[in-house]
């Protein structure tokens, strides 16, 4: 009974830590790749699409944190 009440208590706590530092993590991410990306670019232009997927992975990230705050979020 007292197990259930701190599940349901601590459940938003680790769904809202899921996806806080997965976000945080990919901005870091995406500041140093973002960077390596715009320098790449003005020295060659064709390496748009490169630097763009490279740009977009570190969200993948963000969205296994929202995944598991809606699993977590669910077993409310």
């Amino acid at each position: 009974m007292a197990t259930d009440a701190l599940l349901a208590a601590m459940a938003p706590v680790g769904a809202s830590l899921a996806i806080g530092l997965t976000g945080i993590a990919a901005a870091i991410a995406e500041k140093s790749i973002g960077a390596a990306a715009v320098g790449a670019m003005a020295e060659d232009e064709k390496l748009f699409g490169k630097g763009l997927i490279l740009t977009v992975i570190p969200e993948t990230i963000v969205i296994f944190g929202l995944v598991v705050a809606i699993m977590l979020i669910g077993k409310m």
